[in-house]
């Protein structure tokens, strides 16, 4: 007997800095209602699902406060976990994350069908910068808003299978899958807000799409996992982001994906037990991993991480 699982990707269009948490808690309601309608029992939306991509302004006070999310679920977002409750659908949302002690985090959640939340996410890799910069025509402030998350590459179990999370640029590191698959991730989700002009290196542009796609078929392929990869997409606030939500096999195929850039779903059937072709085979870790080499890969941990709290300190008296 198979494990299976009907997934959508949950693709939303842009977010306006002006649009209401309620309305966009529609349109994610009306996004679910069309999976479910198609069969799907679970469902991934984007990274900062919420609201518009925030850090791409200089924000201060209550104007930055009013995009964080201070309980899970609230008043604006009870309504999506009631219908996911009556519907039996299971999902994984993404938002910020303003806990009651202060700290700040570029956060997503796991909820399973009966609308409790299975796991929870803090973004690892944030990219950007602190400070404002005057040359960029938008900024990119996540290392100014959001703090290195904290809960490390959990694996969950719910819905007969092992759930794993990561959020956008965490897609670019293998350590991220990696991680995940020596867990025994067998689904990975994630949500991501990438724009299609990367500024530090233009001429990248136009391969925007095909990284975005590379990353996650190579990090489905090397540890045999499905990933469900979903993007906020379209022209919002005039910064342009890549659509391209999609689901990939263990094989590193798409077997499923949105075509435009507007709110969309793309549905495909997910079969868990699929993940030991791989396991078993070419990537059977217990036989031909070889961690004893791998050294260079985690060595001086603790000064990068020095390192890294100097930076930013540094960064943050320039300002």
């Amino acid at each position: 007997m198979t494990r299976s699982i009907l997934a959508a990707t949950a693709q939303l269009g842009p977010i306006q800095r002006t649009e209401p948490r309620a309305q966009v808690v529609a349109r994610l309601i009306a996004l679910m209602e069309t999976a479910h309608a198609r069969g799907a029992r679970l469902v991934v939306f984007p990274e900062l699902a919420l609201t518009s991509f925030f850090p791409r302004w200089l924000l201060e006070g209550a104007a930055l406060d009013a995009f964080y999310e201070t309980q899970m679920p609230g008043p604006d977002t009870q309504p999506l976990f009631t219908r996911a409750r009556e519907l039996g659908v299971g999902f994984y949302l993404g938002y910020a994350e303003l806990t009651p002690d202060g700290q700040r985090f570029n956060t997503s959640i796991f909820v399973t069908p009966d609308g409790e939340i299975a796991g929870k996410y803090r973004k690892i890799h944030l990219p950007g910068h602190y400070n404002f910069e005057d040359w960029r025509a938008f900024q990119h402030l996540e290392k100014r808003y959001f703090e290195h998350g904290d809960l490390g590459f959990g694996v969950f179990n719910a819905m007969g299978g092992r759930f794993g999370m990561c959020l956008c640029n965490d897609r670019r590191w293998p350590e991220t899958f990696r991680v995940l698959g020596l867990r025994g991730a067998e689904l990975v989700m994630l949500g991501y807000n990438t724009p299609q002009h990367y500024p530090q290196a233009p001429e990248h542009d136009h391969l925007q799409d095909f990284h975005n796609h590379l990353s996650m078929q190579a990090g489905a392929y090397a540890n045999g996992a499905w990933v469900i990869g979903t993007a906020k997409a379209g022209l919002e606030e005039g910064c342009e982001l890549i659509g391209g939500s999609c689901i990939i096999a263990p094989t590193g195929e798409i077997v499923a994906r949105t075509q435009g850039r507007g709110d969309e779903v793309a549905v495909a059937e997910i079969d868990l037990d699929r993940c030991t072709e791989l396991r078993r085979n070419i990537f059977n870790f217990a036989l031909h991993r070889e961690p004893g080499d791998y050294g260079p890969i985690c060595e001086g941990a603790e000064t990068r991480a020095a390192t890294r709290e100097a930076y930013t300190m540094a960064d943050r008296t320039t300002r």
